[in-house]
């Protein structure tokens, strides 16, 4: 029988490479990190090993979370126009449970300044006012015995200055968390060098993880920066 042909060099250089990257699992190569890229990740895998890229990759998924985290707290700052959103800091007393608003009734927009609140179960309708009139929005709930309404007054100058710093305070707490993240990354990697890893590796990873940090950051202040236009613009 004739024999296949050997593969091409070029051919055979390709399956070198990317031979590590396929003992990591489908798993693995389905998750590529957006910060570093997929040739940095090629890099990891060929050179730090699946420890070394499991560490990296963890951190920026949970830095990922914290600045979604951030990004919903900010969706909650008021920008002049009634929105749903703006309840979903809001808990209420329910049955000596610590409720959620937005997970007791429906929340909808009535003309262009007004919200109108649905309770399934009206009997709770006293403890949302009670929540509502606690909170910082600064609105009074009204009720008609089957239905809230909220209406949104208009922000003046002092109150958006008051929210763009709010804005500014989340942005800083999301930060807080992602540097804790890249801490917590750059603490296992020291251990990992200590058991063994080579020191070259080690640098390379907290490299690596400093990249992750950055890239979250960014992503950060551009949503505070977003935030705080929208909120100041009248």
């Amino acid at each position: 029988p004739s024999l296949a042909p050997a593969p091409a060099p070029d051919t055979m250089l390709s399956l070198f490479l990317v031979a590590p990257a396929l003992l990591l699992g489908p798993a693995r190569l389905a998750s590529p990190s957006r910060a570093l890229g997929a040739g940095r990740i090629a890099a990891l895998r060929m050179d730090e090993g699946e420890e070394g890229l499991e560490v990296v990759m963890d951190a920026e998924e949970r830095m990922a979370k914290s600045v979604a985290s951030m990004q919903d707290k900010l969706m909650t700052l008021r920008v002049g126009r009634a929105s749903p959103s703006m309840l979903d800091r809001v808990e209420v007393d329910y049955y000596d449970v610590a409720t959620p608003l937005n997970q007791l009734g429906s929340i909808t927009v009535s003309g262009s300044n007004q919200l109108v609140i649905s309770v399934y179960d009206t009997s709770c309708l006293g403890d949302v006012e009670k929540a509502l009139s606690l909170s910082d929005l600064g609105m009074t709930p009204n009720s008609d015995g089957k239905v809230i309404r909220l209406n949104v007054p208009q922000l003046t100058e002092e109150r958006r200055k008051e929210l763009a710093k709010s804005a500014k305070a989340f942005g800083e707490e999301g930060k807080t968390a992602i540097r804790n993240i890249r801490r917590d990354a750059i603490d296992k990697v020291k251990k990992m060098e200590k058991d063994g890893m080579g020191e070259d590796e080690s640098k390379n990873l907290q490299i690596d993880i400093q990249e992750v940090l950055k890239k979250s950051e960014a992503e950060a202040d551009k949503a505070v920066t977003q935030r705080e236009k929208d909120i100041m613009t009248i």
